[in-house]
């Protein structure tokens, strides 16, 4: 296995940094699978580190795994963090999009073979990439999500995040939440790619109705979609072992049979 290190530019000229993991080799023509992630918030860092079910599971395969350090998180220190915060937040989902962008140029992937994931308030920044650039991803794993920014106050522990995301009763800062909840911002009529939605009933820290809603939208749209729900466990969705290993399980193969069939080359 190989480990790159790039930049990309964001909308706002900001270098953000990413790393690719795959087989020596790959040819440069968009048909490598790809699985790209990351969190974007509460000064967390996402660093390189190891992980024997994506090894096992996506990289033996063929694939390839990106991690992209978008800004909300911890990598640069806090103004790293600051930058994205409350009403500055768009500029974290156009970091993560200007990654998949970047990383579309160098044709080791293609929107085709590209999928996403993120749990938490990774999730929420799944489901707001879903919205702003369905035609960058063919799948899309929506982790333990927030998707009701106007409602997420009252929801579970919501109301503990208003420093990161501000609060509805401040009307600049509910404008700017309406423009990016993606629970809010389901279009009908768009040719969205079919997200896996998972969550557990257990979750008190982000709660299963942001996921239950969400699914409910697509559905009442007409929208295809894919949705599972655990009873056991609680936010991160590892009561046990057998739990974790099933969660896997399951978004790994949503990503192989959404991913690693055959794909037309881009040139």
């Amino acid at each position: 296995l190989v480990v790159e290190q790039h930049e990309a530019t964001s909308t706002d000229g900001t270098k953000v940094p990413y790393f690719v993991v795959h087989k020596q080799g790959i040819p440069l023509d968009g048909t490598t699978p790809t699985i790209m992630t990351a969190y974007g918030g509460f000064e967390l860092p996402m660093l390189p580190s190891y992980s024997g079910v994506t090894g096992k599971l996506w990289l033996e395969r063929g694939g390839s795994y990106v991690l992209a350090n978008i800004r909300g998180g911890g990598e640069f220190g806090p103004a790293w963090h600051d930058a994205g915060r409350k009403t500055k937040r768009q500029v974290i989902y156009d970091d993560f999009a200007s990654v998949a962008k970047d990383l579309i140029a160098r044709q080791p992937t293609s929107p085709a073979k590209l999928g996403i994931y993120g749990g938490s308030n990774g999730g929420l920044l799944m489901g707001v990439e879903f919205n702003q650039h369905p035609d960058l991803w063919k799948a899309v794993t929506i982790q333990v999500p927030l998707l009701d920014m106007i409602r997420y106050e009252q929801i579970a522990a919501g109301a503990s995040w208003v420093d990161e995301y501000g609060s509805v009763a401040n009307p600049d800062e509910k404008a700017f939440l309406e423009t990016i909840s993606p629970y809010q911002n389901i279009k009908k009529g768009v040719a969205y790619p079919e997200p896996y939605i998972w969550t557990t009933t257990k979750d008190d820290r982000v709660g299963p109705q942001h996921a239950r809603k969400f699914a409910a939208r697509l559905k009442e749209y007409g929208l295809p979609y894919l949705f599972y729900e655990d009873t056991a466990g609680g936010h991160s969705g590892d009561a046990d072992i057998e739990q974790g290993a099933r969660l896997q399980a399951l978004q790994m193969t949503y990503f192989a049979q959404k991913l690693l069939g055959p794909a037309t080359p881009t040139r």
